[in-house]
C-alpha cells in the first residue's frame, strides 16, 4: 500500500467518512480516487472508499477578505498554507480487506476519528478494482453526482490496469446494472463519454 496520507478522519458511519487535510495536501487526493482507511494499529484491516466530493468551508476571516479589492500575495499565501481550515472529502465506502482478502461489502465497522486515509496506488487499484461488486454502492447511492463519480473513478482506475479492455468490461457492468434506471443510466453514459 502506498504510505502516501492525504488526511485525517474527522467523522465516519457504516457507509461512508468524511475525511480532511492541509490545503497543502489538496493536489493529492482528487475527485473519484480510490482510498483506504487504515485504522491505527490494525494491519489486516482497511476500508476502501471512493471521493465524491470535496470542498473547504469558509470562515470569519476569508468573509472578509473576499470583499477586499486587493488581496496581498502574503495574505494569500497566509491563507492557504498558514491557516488550518481543512478541506474535506466526502468518501463513499464501497468494500474493505480483512486478513489479506478484499470484500465488496460495506465494511463491518467504520475507521474511528483521526484515522489516516491514504491514497491508493496502482497495485491497489488493481486488486480492488478487478471485480466489479463495488459498483453497487455507487449506483445506489442518490446522494452522490453517480455519473460523474462513475466517469472520475473508471477514467483513474484504467491507468492502474494493464488490461486495456477493463475499462470496457466495467462499462458493461455499469451498463448491466443500470439498465432499469435510463435517466441515471444516461447521465453515466453522458460523463464516460467526455472522459
Amino acid at each position: 500500500m502506498t504510505t502516501i496520507e492525504i488526511g485525517r478522519l474527522l467523522r465516519a458511519g457504516t457507509t461512508g467518512f468524511v475525511a480532511g487535510c492541509r490545503i497543502s495536501q489538496i493536489a493529492v487526493p482528487s475527485f473519484g480516487s480510490l482510498v483506504i482507511a487504515k485504522p491505527e494499529g490494525n494491519d489486516v484491516y482497511k476500508i476502501f472508499g471512493l471521493i465524491y466530493d470535496i470542498h473547504i468551508d469558509d470562515d470569519g476571516l476569508v468573509r472578509q477578505l473576499v470583499t477586499s479589492e486587493n488581496i496581498s500575495d502574503s495574505v494569500m499565501s497566509d491563507n492557504r498554507v498558514n491557516r488550518i481550515v481543512p478541506v474535506e472529502m466526502s468518501v463513499l465506502a464501497v468494500g474493505y480487506e480483512q486478513d489479506g482478502k478484499i470484500f465488496h461489502l460495506l465494511p463491518p465497522r467504520p475507521p474511528l476519528s483521526l484515522d489516516a486515509i491514504y491514497k491508493c496506488d496502482d497495485k491497489d487499484i488493481a486488486r480492488f478494482t478487478e471485480k466489479f461488486g463495488y459498483f453497487r454502492h455507487i449506483i445506489n447511492n442518490k446522494d452522490i453526482p453517480v455519473g460523474e463519480v462513475v466517469a472520475a473513478h473508471l477514467q483513474q482506475a484504467q491507468s492502474a490496469h494493464k488490461d486495456k479492455g477493463w475499462q470496457e468490461r466495467a462499462t458493461h457492468e455499469v451498463i448491466t446494472l443500470m439498465r432499469d434506471d435510463y435517466p441515471t443510466l444516461m447521465s453515466v453514459l453522458g460523463a464516460l463519454s467526455d472522459t
